[in-house]
């Protein structure tokens, strides 16, 4: 069965083809999910190739091969200010016949999945965008409702505006006492990432 193996990458593989060439990207999915909730440095992560990597018309390395990576850096999100940061390091790449290989590919991208954290290249980190949208809105929903709350019971503009006053009170405070989000990798989500140096395969 390893003879097989042995044979199937060769033939993906050539004699020609002895490395991934510096500047490849390759698009990696993630096997498990990993978030700034509860990621401690030195959790592992598991991704496979989304697709094959060809140099010179051959594939030297085929979609569906296994890379294994470490959390470096995980912080969580502040409750009044800072970012949630998650820095994730790639060490082996496995092929499907059981060989591996050391790399150290820096993240490039994410597939932001409707959030706005995306890769710090000078610091191979995920961060989480900011949060000031929300949290103003937030603040406008406990306002508004407390406007109107304080206009039934008052029957007033100025019952209103006090329960306006009132409802941001609220809202901010929630606001401060409440985290901003995090980084999420779901399993399935994308991360694009480049060898910045050549990687030799035999």
């Amino acid at each position: 069965m390893r003879r097989i193996a042995l044979l199937l990458l060769a033939a993906v593989c050539p004699l020609g083809a002895a490395e991934i060439p510096q500047g490849t990207h390759v698009l990696l999915r993630m096997l498990n999910s990993v978030t700034t909730r509860t990621a401690q440095q030195g959790d592992y992560v598991y991704m496979r190739t989304a697709i094959p990597i060809a140099v010179n018309g051959a594939i030297v390395v085929p979609s569906g091969s296994y890379v294994q990576g470490v959390v470096s850096y995980s912080k969580r999100s502040g409750r009044v200010h800072g970012r949630a940061q998650l820095g994730i390091r790639l060490e082996t790449l496995t092929f499907p016949g059981g060989r591996q290989l050391h790399i150290a590919p820096r993240l490039d991208s994410v597939a932001a999945g409707g959030t706005d954290q995306k890769v710090e290249k000078r610091e191979n980190t995920i961060e989480q965008g900011p949060g000031v949208a929300r949290d103003a809105g937030q603040v406008a929903i406990f306002a508004g409702s407390g406007a109107a709350l304080g206009g039934l019971t008052d029957r007033s503009w100025e019952g209103a505006g006090i329960g306006a006053g009132i409802g941001a009170g609220v809202g901010l405070a929630t606001v401060l006492l409440t985290r901003g989000r995090e980084v999420d990798l779901r399993q399935g989500s994308s991360l694009d990432v480049v060898f910045d140096r050549p990687v030799t395969l035999q």
